[in-house]
């Protein structure tokens, strides 16, 4: 995804370093949550990365979850850019939704970014004391189907999409198509190889209405 610009640094609290920037750290973190998984990221490994002290992540950021809702945030509003920015441009529904999973197969599997999606399989296994994070995540996910289903059914109302079309089913292909394509990304798929199942899953989108 789109890296976040970095904020300019904000007024430090005691036991901060000098040098501490909020937006870097965030980002920081949100990177080894992204590669590691929200169990799998050890508290020491993020205030290494993120180079403070113990207790300037308490004061900054208050504890572990905290600092995941903050970091898959960002995550989301860096993804968003492109995610919203193609699935809302002023164009046919059906090339919307290609240039969608065109693009999603290339920032997959982007060099300076954990391959796959920070949110879509984030989470879905945890003990009962991490419910809370389960239901963030999946919050989150459901966010990419509803305005999948929006974009679908704004084809309909500009009469580029058949108006007996299965919306809800419709998006809910594309949005399990794009979970798919971050578990083959993580699991090594390279661009080219995701940009093939993006070209035979696109046979399924529905013919436009006859004129």
């Amino acid at each position: 995804m789109i890296e976040p610009k970095l904020s300019e640094p904000k007024k430090r609290g005691r036991g901060r370093p000098s040098n501490f920037d909020r937006a870097i750290a965030v980002h920081q973190a949100m990177k080894l949550f992204w590669e590691s998984g929200y169990e799998g990221t050890s508290f020491e490994s993020l205030i290494a990365v993120m180079g403070i002290s113990a207790s300037s992540f308490y004061n900054s950021f208050g504890g572990k979850e905290q600092l995941y809702a903050e970091a898959t945030n960002a995550y989301l509003a860096a993804s968003g850019e492109w995610f919203l920015g193609i699935l809302n441009d002023a164009t046919d529904t059906r090339t919307a939704f290609r240039r969608l999973m065109e693009a999603t197969a290339t920032e997959f599997t982007r060099d300076d970014l954990p391959s796959g999606c920070m949110i879509s399989v984030a989470c879905v296994h945890v003990p009962p004391a991490l419910h809370s994070v389960r239901e963030m995540m999946t919050e989150h996910r459901s966010m990419a189907r509803h305005a999948m289903e929006a974009r679908i059914q704004r084809g309909i109302d500009e009469g580029d999409v058949s108006a007996d079309t299965n919306v809800k089913a419709l998006a809910a292909y594309f949005n399990v198509l794009a979970r798919g394509l971050a578990v083959q990304a993580r699991d090594g798929a390279t661009s080219d190889q995701l940009l093939e199942i993006v070209q035979v899953a696109m046979q399924a989108f529905p013919a436009g209405p006859e004129l």
